[in-house]
């Protein structure tokens, strides 16, 4: 069923968002980054992306990435890699600290998702969104499938939750 008030938020929102890119690993690089490659196309063709980087799983240099990306007026982070449950994966203890509003249903959604393709596998996942400074971070695993799933589930709605994080 369709709402009325949700198509129209969606027509007074603009397609004109700024976006950035984190992948967080350390083992890969820019010629090895097939997620941050696929995020960045789908990016490319409906938004603006302004920055994209890859740093080590530290903590650090995630919250200084994501500030300097605040800093440069991007409208929307997406993060990939770090989510799981090893002691490296530092995505979501760091941006949740941040937040100023969750967006929960993404996680919720993605885990769904997932489970539907990958079974109780799913279970690993702690892919987490929200608010800090009107930014939206979006923080998904690191696999190239991942990484679809999650943008399946937001790409067309991003105009949308950036109108409600601005106000």
């Amino acid at each position: 069923m369709e709402s009325k008030t949700t198509k129209q938020h969606q027509k007074e929102s603009s397609n004109d968002i700024c976006c950035g890119i984190i992948t967080l690993s350390d083992s890969r690089n820019i010629k090895e980054d097939l997620s941050g490659d696929y995020i960045e196309k789908e990016i490319k063709s409906r938004y603006n992306l302004k920055s994209r980087e890859i740093i080590k799983d530290e903590k650090d240099e995630l919250l200084k990435s994501i500030n300097d990306m605040i800093d440069k007026d991007i409208d929307v982070i997406l993060t990939n890699g770090g989510t799981g449950l090893s002691k490296r994966d530092i995505t979501v203890e760091s941006v949740e600290e941040l937040f100023e509003k969750k967006i929960d249903g993404f996680g919720e959604i993605f885990r769904h998702e997932s489970y539907l393709e990958i079974g109780s596998g799913a279970l690993l996942s702690r892919a987490t969104a929200g608010v800090y400074k009107n930014c939206c971070i979006f923080s998904m695993p690191g696999s190239p499938n991942a990484v679809k799933t999650a943008l399946n589930i937001i790409i067309d709605e991003l105009p949308h939750i950036v109108h409600h994080a601005k106000k």
